[in-house]
């Protein structure tokens, strides 16, 4: 299989492999998906012979993004990700208890939304801050 890319979408495409490994296998353990981590080497082994050499290491004998990669902003757009996925679940999960966690349908969907946007908007102005547990 062949793939034409100019070094700009193949820098993206770097950046996607990396991104999509991180979410599949960061948080495994040593019960990784391995082929994922064998594709990553594998474009990261061409980022290194395109002349992107500083992207790519060596490391236990596998090609892997470099530390240069990692710390060069891609973690950043993780966070940012992560940060609005916890707070859009943590909405959901929240709104869904005020309700009893009844089955959601078209009769109480709006319900639903409603309760995850008050939510929404309570952490957009204070984050965290009020959210408390009672002893």
């Amino acid at each position: 299989m062949e793939v034409q890319l100019t070094r700009k979408q193949f820098r993206r495409l770097l950046d996607m492999v990396y991104i999509g490994n991180w979410v599949l296998n960061s948080t495994r353990g040593d019960d990784r998906f391995a082929d994922y981590d064998q594709v990553e080497s594998l474009l990261f082994a061409q980022a290194a012979r395109e002349g992107m050499e500083p992207l790519a290491e060596v490391y236990q004998g596998e090609v892997i993004p470099s530390r240069a990669f990692a710390e060069g902003g891609i973690h950043e757009a993780i966070m940012e990700y992560e940060n609005n996925v916890f707070f859009d679940i943590l909405a959901e999960d929240l709104a869904r208890r005020d309700m009893n966690y009844v089955p959601i349908d078209e009769s109480n969907q709006q319900e639903l939304i409603q309760r995850m946007d008050a939510y929404i908007d309570e952490f957009e102005a204070h984050g965290t801050e009020n959210i408390t547990i009672e002893h």
